[in-house]
């Protein structure tokens, strides 16, 4: 039987960071990047890099550190926007271009304000000055799926004249249906899949973008774009650990079909995106999601420890979740941690290990266990600090029911001047938050704030998320982890503000 591969094409770095409050730093970009690789991604989407010169940056950065996957930019159908990209994934080994431009009627009208001829002439020109600078050139049709098929087609053949290696069919606002979409791009590939790669771009507005993107690959579709945990614009996007396990759990439906993705990767992708992000995945998520292999029911549980097929179609096991502890303590040395790191696929420079080891040895002495969920959050939180930010160095709170909530906070400023300040507010969390506006003096309203543990027991570390809006209306999110709920908080607070910070130039 012959094997065809279903090639997965991360946008977790672009579309995924478009989402409100989703906003990564340079360092985590890189660190998602490097995860993807692991994971084996065959296309990483870095970002839009003529967006901005943070964008520009973390996609070269990117490209420069990615050796396996291939490593792309996206860009409007404008020649300067090609000409940025191309010198901005110009260090990756492999190289691609996206590209793209809207068909809809809708769009053509009041989006772009372009006649279909003047959209084929775009297409022609700036597809072919894309083939001029990389040899792999993909062209999307934005909102495809809301586009006349005559006139799709006359843009695809258009985008292939001009040297498309890729044609993707994006369902932009989430309006398809499974058995609609399937038939669409089967029309689609039918004509197109000897000269160009066919792939699907499905947003989840109604519930159904795995579903689409499935039955795309069904009607001949061999890439699927996709984010992890189905991070994206509005609803999201497609998630890759659903359509990946789908295609690898349902030989029956996808017989031959395969993907490259290493799947024993897939929670701790998860994790890792959700950490950085500030994005919480729900507990009844399919495939990574904390319920996804839990059993409360008498009946279910009963039939587990019978035949675990009765009641699971996929082992833990698969999408790499274990069971084993970690056995290091207070007496563990920095080699034993270096080596457990390593076998996580952390790869750390010596300051980043030398950081990493003064919070293992404090988390150690406020903990009996550590786990491997533990080690993960001090990397993930650690690494995304910058020299150049507001620190915490110290964080003092008085509350309860005789008395006003008051805080103290010490903090050191980008120039290492130490800055102490006092409020009052409504609670601990409040109190310590007016504090630190006193002493970073950037005003910024809160309009969330999140808490979950790390792992199990009274000593468990708190993940805290805040997002912060500025006064220019962006939104910025902040993340830390401590055993202490109110140290997680200030330095979670004080994340985002370094974020809003950076973003803004100051």
């Amino acid at each position: 039987m012959k094997i065809e591969t279903v090639k997965i094409f991360d946008t977790t770095l672009r579309d995924g960071e478009q989402c409100p409050g989703a906003s990564l730093r340079h360092g985590e970009k890189l660190q998602i990047a490097r995860q993807l690789e692991r994971l084996g991604v065959d296309i990483i989407e870095a970002g839009f890099p003529v967006a901005s010169p943070d964008d520009f940056r973390a996609v070269h950065a990117i490209a420069k550190a990615i050796k396996k996957s291939i490593v792309c930019g996206l860009c409007r159908a404008v020649s300067k926007d090609i000409e940025v990209t191309a010198e901005a994934i110009a260090p990756a080994k492999k190289q691609r271009i996206h590209t793209f431009i809207a068909t809809s009627p809708l769009h053509l009208k009041y989006k772009l304000k372009m006649s279909e001829a003047d959209v084929l002439a775009r297409i022609t020109e700036t597809v072919g000055l894309a083939r001029s600078l990389c040899a792999d050139v993909e062209f999307s049709a934005e909102d495809a799926s809301r586009s006349e098929m005559k006139f799709l087609m006359k843009a695809f053949k258009a985008a292939v004249l001009a040297g498309a290696t890729t044609l993707n069919v994006p369902d932009t606002v989430g309006y398809s249906s499974p058995a609609e979409f399937g038939s669409f791009v089967s029309e689609i590939a039918k004509k197109f899949k000897r000269d160009a790669v066919i792939s699907v771009h499905c947003h989840d507005d109604l519930g159904q973008a795995a579903a689409n993107s499935l039955a795309a690959v069904q009607a001949g579709a061999r890439q699927i774009e996709c984010t992890i945990n189905g991070l994206g614009e509005r609803a999201g996007n497609t998630a890759l650990e659903e359509v990946v396990m789908a295609i690898r759990t349902q030989k029956n439906i996808f017989t031959g079909l395969r993907t490259r993705i290493n799947t024993k990767e897939l929670a701790r992708t998860s994790r890792l995106v959700s950490q950085l992000t500030g994005f919480p995945v729900p507990p009844n998520k399919a495939i990574v999601g904390s319920n996804a292999f839990a059993h409360e029911s008498g009946i279910h549980q009963d039939g587990i420890l019978k035949k675990r097929e009765t009641y699971e179609i996929m082992r833990a096991e698969d999408i790499g979740l274990t069971q084993n502890k970690l056995v290091l303590g207070k007496h563990s040395g920095r080699n034993a941690l270096s080596t457990r790191l390593k076998k996580l696929g952390y790869e750390l420079t010596k300051d980043e290990l030398a950081s990493a080891f003064i919070r293992f040895k404090q988390l150690a002495d406020q903990k009996k266990e550590l786990f491997d969920e533990d080690l993960e959050a001090i990397i993930n939180h650690n690494i995304s600090t910058a020299a150049a930010d507001w620190q915490v160095l110290a964080v003092s709170v008085t509350a309860g029911t005789k008395w006003k909530p008051s805080a103290e906070v010490q903090l050191t400023n980008p120039a290492g001047k130490k800055i102490m300040k006092k409020a009052t507010g409504t609670g601990p969390v409040d109190a310590i938050y007016a504090a630190i506006d006193k002493a970073m003096r950037t005003p910024v309203k809160l309009l969330e704030f999140g808490m979950q543990s790390v792992t199990e027991g009274i000593d468990a570390q708190a993940i805290v998320t805040v997002k912060i809006e500025t006064a220019e209306g962006k939104t910025y999110t902040g993340k830390a982890a401590d055993t202490d709920i109110i140290v997680a908080s200030a330095k979670s607070y004080i994340q985002a503000l370094n974020t809003a910070r950076v973003r803004m130039g100051k």
